[in-house]
């Protein structure tokens, strides 16, 4: 179900106003004016966040670089991964250096970490993502992130020229559904989101059953909330997953004798 995926601004022409993406502008605000912040932004799968992230930073008009990531399989290990990733950055600028790359990133308000990187099977369907490589490596993926965490420590004074936004979630898929580590798992979720906090500005992605009732009424013309909410039983307070469902006819319940939705406007969250 990946019809309403959004991996651009130009994806994004229909949005609902929701107090999470208030939030996130509130935190946007400062990057046009200064550097050294880093933003993640969590998520349960299917909440939106790259329709956020990209309504936020179009609405502030702030100039970012999102770095594309093209894997040709998942037979890479970790290092090989970050090195094809540095290597794309490096081409991307015409630039050799670590140091060039990084007078590079300080031209902009934004670096965005975000579906370039972990969907770009959506770019080009003969590539895959990181998403995908996590979801096959499973555990073997881990030192990806332990490198990633060494790289920030080793060059924290050097990401004070520069802004990050990062699109942060650590899925895993159980029973054919997609959970997030970072928001999904009650208890243990919170104290992992606890320690991101203690580290880096945190904002997360979460809808009401209002809110959701209101972006799927945004997208779907003649749909009644009762329809809306059987389908917030199944999936929770995902709009994605809600509109591909229903766009995709991928539950029938007591719904075969309603009256046809029409979608309108395009796809988004």
């Amino acid at each position: 179900m990946e019809n309403h995926k959004v991996i651009s601004s130009s994806d994004n022409d229909d949005f609902v106003i929701t107090d999470s993406f208030l939030e996130l502008c509130q935190k946007f605000k400062e990057l046009k004016y200064s550097k050294g912040r880093i933003i993640l932004v969590i998520g349960s799968p299917g909440t939106g966040k790259s329709s956020n992230i990209y309504k936020a930073l179009k609405k502030l008009d702030l100039n970012y670089y999102e770095p594309v990531l093209l894997l040709d399989n998942t037979k890479k290990g970790a290092l090989g991964v970050f090195r094809e990733l540095i290597n794309g950055i490096k081409e991307d600028f015409g630039v050799k250096t670590k140091k060039e790359i990084i007078n590079k990133f300080s031209d902009y308000d934004v670096v965005l970490i975000a579906d370039k990187i972990f969907d770009s099977e959506s770019l080009n369907e003969r590539k895959i993502g990181l998403g995908e490589w996590i979801k096959n490596k499973g555990l073997k993926s881990i030192p990806f992130y332990l490198i990633l965490l060494f790289k920030y420590v080793i060059n924290k004074i050097n990401l004070n020229k520069l802004n990050l936004v990062i699109h942060t979630t650590w899925t895993i898929e159980i029973k054919g559904y997609k959970y997030d580590l970072i928001t999904d798992f009650s208890i243990f979720s919170k104290i992992l989101s606890l320690i991101l906090r203690i580290f880096f500005d945190v904002v997360e992605i979460s809808y009401s059953q209002e809110d959701t009732i209101k972006i799927v009424k945004n997208h779907f013309e003649g749909m009644d909330d009762e329809k809306i909410e059987y389908y917030i039983e199944k999936y929770g307070n995902k709009p994605r997953y809600i509109l591909d469902a229903l766009e995709n006819k991928a539950v029938n319940h007591n719904l075969e004798n309603s009256e046809p939705v029409k979608p309108k406007g395009k796809p988004g969250k």
